[in-house]
């Protein structure tokens, strides 16, 4: 039985990917004077292009067989940009994007938060019986 409907589930998956930008960067941001450190990023739209195109499906012959999955992938990688320079000695941290991504990404996790104090409020009204 899916209590939530996989609402709670794919906010959780959303708050475990703003937290991963978030690290990246501010990893980012730790290192902006680092020679030759090189930014970078959390990407999503590369892993699901490879998901659309390398997925696997199995044939149920019966309603109650379990469904095929393969193991429980990330969303997301952490990629390397290597493609620019900022700095005279090799690091391509470029300040300005990461402070507006990072504001950018709050906003972000924050809207998450508020999304699922709302569904928790909700079932909670539900269980009170509405008061």
């Amino acid at each position: 039985m899916n209590l939530f409907s996989g609402t709670i589930n794919t906010l959780q998956q959303s708050l475990n990917y703003a937290s991963v930008k978030n690290q990246t960067i501010a990893s980012n941001i730790a290192n902006v004077d680092t020679p030759n450190y090189k930014a970078k990023e959390v990407v999503f739209k590369n892993v699901l292009q490879e998901e659309l195109t390398n997925t696997i499906t199995a044939k149920r012959t019966h309603s109650m067989h379990l469904t095929f999955e393969q193991g429980q992938k990330l969303p997301y990688s952490i990629v390397q940009r290597n493609n620019t320079m900022f700095n005279h000695n090799g690091n391509n941290v470029d300040i300005d994007k990461e402070m507006a991504e990072l504001a950018q990404n709050q906003i972000y996790y924050q809207s998450l938060v508020d999304r699922i104090n709302g569904k928790f409020n909700s079932l909670q009204t539900v269980i009170k019986g509405g008061r």
